[in-house]
């Protein structure tokens, strides 16, 4: 049998050789055993011999690893002989092992057959540098990120990548460790950054799983690359890596205002609502994580720093000609940040900003992340625009992520709203805006204040099932105190109402009426029932169950969830109660050959109770208006349905690279205003024309229902 090569010894990857060493030695060892099975016993046979060739090899490799010291080296070349000798130690016992093996096992073909297999996991360890199947596996290594799926030898799933149990394994390991996989088709490889772009990648940082054991670290110099396809360096008592990425596509897309209805309107959609083209950033970014040794026991300091990049665009405020932010987008650290502490066997403590776990259980089921025809769209997705609701990545928040327990686990956060008015209409501590995705001054808000979605304490949670390639999870969320005032302001704002003679909230300086409550604010006038205006802030939750199975080896991946969310108003509101509803996502991925997938979703969004009709839509009157009362419209019953559909291909061509095209469709009914491009896109399409686009308060662009959006797009992905 021909013997595999072992690499050249270095202080990186001495303890590897070592465990080479012993693999090759124990596969001459079963080969001579079963020769000697076919000859007379011989007296004096044992296992000095071979320790006798072990420490002539041991000792061949040492001055690879052993210099001649310095007298104050002595210390470190102390460690480095009682190494050896832990190691020759736990070479002895092998060899103890195999012979109580070779006792039991009488046949000369089972031998054979065992020293074949050994063969197999001392080449595939070779290849892989890292210990062969027959060795015990180093308890703190991590399974290879399924995000790291690349040609021509991806890494495998969470769940697949450990090294086999035994040796008769090892030839099937090899095979599935170097099988290159479709794009898309890895559990995790399409999901968002959580902690780069992999759960599973994710999970195993969370717990401090990669932390180096501390004789591994004394191996290496401070800064020195640690071995493998990831940017990882080890630190003083720890490791850190580099990641991020890049994405950016060219795009053509209609907000189709031609086919929209009039409505109410008087005047047909302001400026171009047809096919432009443009040039996006989509879901870029680049961070930093690893993991230290602490004075606690088994217990790891964790961190992670991750930000946005603009690659297409400069830098600067968020703003459009609906809305306005105080966040500047491509800044250090607008992304998922954190630190806290992680223990392998207890979970993890960890106090930042994050995706919450509501976002996170469902991500690897969205094939598109980041593309046109994202799932966000319309999942999380409350109101049609392209804010996503339940999709926000909540700044000061502290969470806990358990260990997973024969595949189950779950994660649990809390963000408090640290917000200091009793409807959650100011800016909370802190903070630079509104949460919710407003801001005061935006356009089309009276009073001017954090009252279109802004919210107080949050609470995420989900729990999940793995046994790859089966994955099921359960999330909820609730957000408290939304504050939705300026959606009821909007509608009764062009004068007061004809048919109610009670209590009114109002801005209006001049109006003398009885039970006035006069809020001194600037903006459109309005004049409100203060039923309504009080009722108007609401606790609003979310929750969701979700499936995903891959068929076939996982050449076809398929994922399915039902949503349901809910606004918690009292029943004489729900005529305007355009959050509550159900949702529903159906996706796949079928593998083209090792290097190109195709993917297809559909999203449906179904009716809500009620609609503030604040956009050119319908002609409901509402409550205690007259026709006479001008555009107070809103009602229940509207046809407000909304149908995406998505389809996209992938082709890798090259480590980590990627070059993908897809094309999606929203298909608004009568009264929706559901739009492309949430979940993450530089540029997004939506219902608004170009009318009173000034980006402050002063913008008050149309936004107009019931209509089909379409756009295609071209774009290079490179993961690292």
């Amino acid at each position: 049998m021909k013997k595999s090569a072992a690499p050249a010894t270095t202080d990186s990857t001495m303890g590897n050789h070592s465990t080479i060493v012993a693999l090759q030695t124990k596969t001459q060892l079963r080969k001579r055993r079963t020769l000697s099975r076919r000859q007379p016993a011989r007296c004096g046979q044992g296992s000095g011999p071979l320790l006798v060739v072990l420490v002539f090899f041991l000792l061949a490799a040492a001055p690879a690893t052993i210099h001649p010291q310095a007298a104050e080296d002595k210390q470190a070349l102390q460690s480095q002989i009682e190494k050896l000798t832990k190691e020759l130690e736990d070479v002895q016992a092998r060899l103890e092992t195999l012979e109580a093996r070779v006792a039991v096992k009488g046949n000369a073909s089972a031998q054979e057959s065992e020293a074949q297999s050994d063969a197999a996991a001392l080449r595939n360890a070779v290849a892989q540098n890292a210990p062969a199947g027959g060795a015990p596996a180093n308890p703190q290594a991590t399974p290879a990120p399924v995000s790291q799926a690349k040609a021509p030898c991806p890494a495998t799933s969470a769940a697949a990548s450990s090294q086999p149990a035994n040796a008769q394994a090892a030839p099937q390991a090899a095979k599935q460790a170097c099988t290159p996989v479709a794009p898309g088709t890895r559990p995790g490889s399409t999901a968002p950054s959580v902690g780069a772009v992999s759960p599973a990648a994710v999970y195993n940082l969370t717990l401090g799983a990669n932390q180096p054991t501390t004789a591994e670290q004394a191996n290496h110099k401070f800064f020195e690359r640690k071995p493998g396809k990831n940017l990882t360096f080890y630190t003083k008592t720890g490791e850190i890596t580099f990641y991020g990425n890049l994405d950016v596509s060219v795009d053509t897309a209609t907000k189709g205002l031609n086919e929209a209805s009039l409505g109410s309107a008087s005047s047909p959609p302001v400026g171009d609502g047809g096919w432009l083209e443009d040039i996006s950033t989509n879901l870029a970014y680049i961070g930093v994580r690893g993991t230290e040794m602490t004075g606690l026991k088994d217990t790891n300091f964790i961190f992670q720093l991750e930000t946005s990049i603009n690659i297409s665009t400069a830098p600067g405020l968020h703003e459009s000609n609906s809305q306005e932010q105080d966040t500047v987008d491509g800044t250090l650290f607008t992304r998922n940040s954190y630190i806290g502490l992680g223990k392998v066997k207890w979970g993890a403590l960890l106090i930042g900003k994050t995706d919450p776990p509501y976002k996170q259980s469902t991500a690897r089921m969205n094939p598109f992340s980041g593309m046109e025809g994202d799932y966000q769209v319309i999942i999380s997705n409350t109101g049609g625009d392209n804010r996503v609701e339940f999709g926000y990545r909540l700044d000061h928040s502290i969470w806990y992520t358990s260990p997973k327990l024969r595949g189950a686990q779950f994660n649990l956060l809390f963000s408090p709203g640290q917000n200091r008015a009793g409807d959650s209409d100011n800016i909370a501590a802190g903070e630079s805006d509104c949460t919710g995705g407003d801001q005061p001054g935006d356009g089309g808000l009276s009073p001017i204040a954090c009252n279109d979605g802004s919210f107080s304490d949050v609470v995420s949670a989900n729990v999940s099932y793995t046994k790859e390639p089966l994955y099921i999870t359960a999330a909820y969320e609730r957000h408290m105190k939304v504050n939705r005032q300026s959606d009821i302001t909007g509608i009764y704002s062009s004068a007061v109402p004809s048919n109610y003679s009670g209590p009114i909230t109002t801005n209006d300086p001049s109006y003398t009426g009885p039970n006035t409550t006069f809020i001194n604010s600037s903006g459109y006038l309005f004049w409100v029932p203060t039923a309504f205006y009080n009722a108007d802030v609401a606790d609003e939750d979310a929750g969701k169950i979700g499936i995903q199975y891959g068929f076939f080896k996982n050449k076809t991946v398929v994922s399915a969830l039902v949503e349901k969310m809910h606004r918690y108003v009292p029943g004489y509101m729900e005529w305007q109660n355009e959050r509550q509803r159900l949702g529903s996502w159906l996706a796949a991925t079928q593998a083209i050959g090792t290097s190109d997938s195709l993917s297809i979703g559909w999203a449906r969004a179904y009716r809500t109770p009620g609609d503030p009709c604040q956009h050119a839509d319908c002609l409901i009157p509402a409550p205690y208006s007259a026709p006479a009362d001008g555009d107070m419209t809103a009602g229940r019953g509207v046809n407000n349905q909304a149908d995406m559909y998505t389809i996209a291909y992938r082709h890798r061509i090259g480590d980590g690279l990627e070059i993908y095209s897809d094309w999606a469709g929203t298909y608004n009914d009568e009264y929706a205003h559901f739009d492309l491009g949430a979940g993450g896109r530089g540029v997004t399409t939506d219902c608004h024309d170009a009318s009173d686009a000034t980006g402050n308060e002063y913008s008050n662009p149309h936004c107009w229902t019931g209509v089909h959006l379409k756009a295609a797009s071209v774009g290079l992905d490179k993961r690292f």
